[in-house]
């Protein structure tokens, strides 16, 4: 395990070749296994493999972003997404063709510990795998924004839920140091 963790790496670069089924469900099954508080397990993850959903996505996040404002005391990602975004060159999944978002109940204290505790474990599973991942928090940012709510809701995210992160899956394109 600790060879995973120091091997880790953010991917921001995929291959377009489809994960075998068997090391998805693999890496899904490491985010189920994650702890939670008072083992709540409600942590829901939302597989999404079809590249023509993943670029719907994107681009509903493209038109959100460009509509913000950056400022200066902003989180850093969040204000490069915003500019990125009103050039016309957000692609916050980096072309990775899985990304699994990961949900939990809207107003449940631990939801976010939760969910980043199954979203590391799906990276390191990912990363013991030889597969690329990377941490996205676009969706999060955005998860109150009618376009994103809608198209989540009928990807399968309940009422009562909220984007707390999501985390990109394949195969690098780039070298993994």
């Amino acid at each position: 395990m600790l060879a995973a963790i120091q091997n880790r790496r953010s991917v921001r670069q995929y291959l377009e070749k489809p994960l075998p089924r068997s090391v998805l469900d693999e890496i899904i099954q490491a985010g189920r296994l994650a702890p939670s508080g008072g083992n709540s397990q409600s942590c829901h993850f939302i597989v999404i493999q079809n590249s023509q959903v993943i670029a719907h996505l994107n681009a509903l996040a493209q038109a959100e972003f460009a509509g913000m404002e950056p400022a200066p005391d902003m989180y850093r990602s969040l204000r490069a997404s915003i500019q990125q975004a009103k050039k016309g060159r957000l692609n916050f999944t980096y072309g990775a063709p899985v990304l699994v978002v990961v949900a939990n109940q809207a107003g449940y204290c631990n939801a976010m510990a939760d969910s980043a505790v199954a979203i590391e474990n799906m990276m390191l599973e990912a990363t013991a795998q030889g597969i690329g991942s990377c941490w996205l928090n676009q969706l999060h940012w955005l998860d109150q924004r009618p376009s994103i709510r809608r198209e989540m809701l009928s990807l399968g995210l309940d009422e009562a839920e909220t984007i707390c992160g999501a985390v990109a899956l394949g195969y690098s394109n780039q070298p993994l140091r």
